[in-house]
C-alpha cells in the first residue's frame, strides 16, 4: 500500500513527461529537481531547474491553470518556485553578479556605445543558432547572422522596408520561441567534444532568445524614432553577458562557472569588446569584428 504513495525520481519523471508530453507534469519535475538543489545548498542547478518549472508552466494558460492548482499529493507549485527565485536572485552567483557588473560599465557608455557592445556579443551566437535552427520550430535562430547584418547595416545606411520587416518578423518569432513546445520540450544539437546543448539551455540569463527580442525591438523603435525626427528610446545593456550560456554547464556538472573555460573566454571577450568600443572605433571597423565572431563556435574549449 505505501508504494503508492512512494515519490518518483525527479530526474526519471522528467524523462517519461518529456515522452508523454506531460507539460504539467514536466513543471513539477523541473520543480522537484530545484527544490532538491536549493534544500542541498546547490544554488546554481536551483536556479536552472526552477526558471525552467517557471518557463514550462508559464507556456500556456491551460497548463499554468492545472499546475497552480492544489490538490491532494500534487501540491500547487507556483508562488513557492516564484518565492525560490526570488531568494535566489539575491545569491552571489554569477547568474547575478554578470548583469549587475554589465550595467555598471553600461553607465559610462554613449548610447551608440551600448548598441555596439550588445551587438558585438550577439554577432557570437551566428554559428549556435545555425545550428539550433535546422530543429523544427526553431528555424528562427538559423536567421541571427542575416539579423546582425541588417543591424549593421542600419547603422551606415537607411535600409529598406523589406529589411525592415524582416527584422521584425525575427523579432516577433523570437518572442514567441519561448512560450513554443520546440523550446522547452528536449530538442538539442550535438556538441562535438561534448554534452549536446538543449535549446532550453537558452533559458538562462533571462533568456537568450528575449534578450535577443529586447534588443532587435529597441533597435526597431530606435529606426522608426529617427526616421520620424522623435526621441530615440535609450540603448539596453542586458544582452551582454547572455553568450555565456550558464545553464548549459550547470546542467551538464560544472561546480563552478567561473571556472568553465568557455565561460572564461567569453568575459575576456566581453572585455575585450567593452575596451573596443571605448576606443571611439568605427561602425565599419565593429562590422568587421562581428564578422570573425559569427564564424565562432562559442561551445568549444578555447
Amino acid at each position: 500500500m505505501f508504494g503508492l504513495f512512494e515519490k518518483k525520481n525527479p530526474q526519471e519523471q522528467l524523462e517519461k513527461c518529456l515522452q508523454k508530453k506531460d507539460w504539467d507534469g514536466l513543471a513539477r519535475a523541473y520543480y522537484d529537481l530545484g527544490t532538491a538543489a536549493m534544500d542541498k545548498g546547490d544554488l546554481n542547478k536551483a536556479v536552472l531547474w526552477l526558471n525552467r518549472a517557471d518557463t514550462v508552466y508559464s507556456a500556456s494558460d491551460p497548463v499554468f491553470e492545472k499546475t497552480s492548482k492544489n490538490r491532494l499529493f500534487h501540491k500547487e507549485i507556483v508562488s513557492d518556485c516564484s518565492d525560490r527565485i526570488g531568494t535566489l536572485e539575491e545569491a552571489p552567483l554569477l547568474y547575478n553578479r554578470i548583469p549587475e557588473e554589465m550595467e555598471e560599465k553600461g553607465e559610462d557608455l554613449s548610447d551608440p556605445q551600448v548598441r555596439m557592445w550588445g551587438l558585438l556579443s550577439i554577432a557570437r551566437l551566428v554559428t549556435l543558432g545555425e545550428r539550433l535552427g535546422r530543429l523544427p520550430g526553431c528555424e528562427v535562430l538559423g536567421r541571427l547572422g542575416w539579423a546582425v547584418d541588417t543591424m549593421f547595416k542600419s547603422f551606415l545606411e537607411p535600409i529598406t522596408l523589406e529589411e525592415y520587416n524582416g527584422l521584425m518578423d525575427i523579432c516577433n518569432e523570437l518572442y514567441d520561441l519561448g512560450d513554443s513546445q520546440a523550446f522547452y520540450a528536449g530538442g538539442e544539437i550535438e556538441v562535438p567534444g561534448g554534452a549536446p546543448f538543449q535549446v532550453f539551455d537558452l533559458n538562462g540569463m533571462m533568456g537568450v532568445h528575449l534578450e535577443l527580442n529586447t534588443y532587435l525591438d529597441n533597435h526597431l523603435r530606435l529606426l522608426s524614432a529617427l526616421s520620424q525626427n522623435q526621441e530615440p528610446p535609450a540603448a539596453e545593456v542586458s544582452m551582454v553577458g547572455c553568450v555565456l550560456l550558464p545553464d548549459y554547464y550547470v546542467r551538464i556538472g560544472a561546480a563552478d562557472l567561473d571556472e568553465v573555460p568557455q565561460i572564461k573566454a567569453e568575459l575576456e571577450r566581453i572585455e575585450s569588446d567593452y575596451d573596443f568600443v571605448c576606443s571611439g572605433v568605427t561602425w565599419e571597423e565593429a562590422a568587421r569584428r562581428a564578422e570573425a565572431y559569427k564564424a565562432l563556435d562559442i561551445l568549444q574549449k578555447p
